[in-house]
């Protein structure tokens, strides 16, 4: 196994995908000759779930994006799925899961959160609250620390790092942690520095400090760097941000997959804020969807024969509204998708309740209605997958959760 080490506060401010993994295995899952494994992706900026997930049976797609709706005869056909939905044609990889029944969609999913501040969607998102409160510790590692150890791993032997302020909520919280960051990371996004800096000012103002200035300074050099190139601002190339992506979702797998390793975990990927040159099949999130499509073909080889027993969870704060904005992206909006894949699901479906997209139909005049609690997918989950108890997913992993039933069928 790859040795962990502590990485310093600047590779965690920099570095956008780190493994927080646990390190118990659940003991009446190992009583029934299973040995489950769950990876959560978090990601970070609010995906659009439209783009990834198209509904090209609603007569209502192409009036709402009109060159940008992904369609089945289009010049980048999108890669279906059933009669009313297709994929992103950036995600072969996901799509040859779906057919293996390896994967499901949830769509106009979406946490209970109705507003459109990434801090407090994150917040939820992570929390398992209902709202955004400033919590302590996250839904994962509080489902955990309720399930009783097997013994497969000395859970006193995994004592939690010292990771710094940015450790994923999802992950803090009673039960032991065991941290790892990569070697290299990649360049933070405009919007994640500005978010760490609003973070900062409140938390650290000198580290905020020297964050500004760092920023001012870099501003400084792309404009340099324009006036000679006569180019925009600079953003990680392709070949980067997928090189880094299936390397940390490898990682994460190879970590779950040693016989002694954890068999919980969870990674966080930035970057989705599409607030302008969306470019639904050949711009930045074409790229990311292909980035994060070889991400969980990694995790798949990296897992090996644990795939059988793996489920690998996809969700973000918030959808992106269903219109485009005057400058080709997308804006923060409400409902979006959640992805599952792994070979213990009862895969190749989309799950949906559609609200339908005609103007009278999208919430607020503007976004995806939500018609699933994404509550409900995490419950259904840890229930089925892990079995954990649900009581104890309706009361305290998801406190106020009751009237929240979990997803049922959703693993084999």
């Amino acid at each position: 196994m790859t040795p962990l080490y502590a990485p310093s506060r600047r590779q965690l401010l920099l570095a956008s995908g780190t493994l927080f993994a646990w390190a118990y295995l659940p003991k009446l899952a190992r009583a029934e000759g299973r040995d489950p494994r769950f990876l959560a992706f978090i990601l970070r900026g609010a995906l659009d779930g439209l783009a990834t997930v198209a509904p090209v049976g609603d007569p209502g797609w192409v009036a709402l994006r009109g060159d940008n709706a992904l369609s089945l005869d289009g010049a980048t056909p999108a890669l279906k799925l059933d009669d009313f939905f297709a994929l992103n044609p950036a995600m072969p990889n996901l799509h040859r899961m779906f057919a293996a029944q390896e994967a499901t969609v949830v769509h106009a999913c979406a946490t209970p959160y109705r507003e459109r501040s990434h801090f407090d969607g994150q917040d939820v998102l992570e929390s398992g609250l209902p709202k955004p409160a400033g919590a302590a510790s996250g839904w994962l590692n509080r489902a955990l620390a309720g399930l009783a150890s097997g013994g497969r791993v000395d859970p006193n032997g995994s004592k939690a790092l010292g990771v710094g302020p940015v450790t994923p909520l999802v992950v803090r919280g009673p039960a032991p942690v065991l941290s790892w960051a990569p070697q290299r990371g990649l360049p933070a996004s405009a919007d994640t520095v500005h978010r760490l800096l609003d973070l900062y000012r409140h938390s650290d103002p000198k580290l905020a400090a020297v964050l500004e200035e760092n920023d001012r300074l870099k501003a400084i050099e792309q404009a340099d760097a324009m006036a000679h190139a006569g180019g925009g601002k600079p953003l990680p190339g392709p070949a980067q941000v997928r090189g880094y992506f299936a390397e940390v979702a490898g990682a994460a797998a190879k970590f779950l997959a040693q016989p002694d390793g954890p068999r919980v975990g969870a990674l966080a990927l930035d970057g989705w804020d599409t607030h302008f040159n969306e470019g639904i099949t050949k711009g930045r999130l074409s790229q990311l969807l292909g980035a994060l499509d070889d991400a969980l073909a990694a995790v798949k080889t990296g897992m090996g024969p644990a795939w059988r027993e793996t489920v690998v969870a996809l969700m973000t704060e918030f959808g992106r509204t269903a219109r485009i904005n005057g400058t080709e992206g997308t804006d923060h909006g409400t409902g979006t998708v959640a992805l599952l894949v792994g070979g213990a699901l009862k895969g190749g479906r989309v799950i949906a309740d559609w609200p339908g997209l005609k103007p009278a139909n999208l919430y607020e005049g503007r976004d995806l209605a939500a018609t699933a609690d994404l509550r409900a997918v995490l419950k259904g989950l840890l229930r089925d997958h892990l079995r954990a108890d649900e009581r104890a997913l309706a009361e305290n992993v998801f406190p106020g959760s009751a009237a929240v039933k979990p997803m049922a069928a959703l693993v084999g």
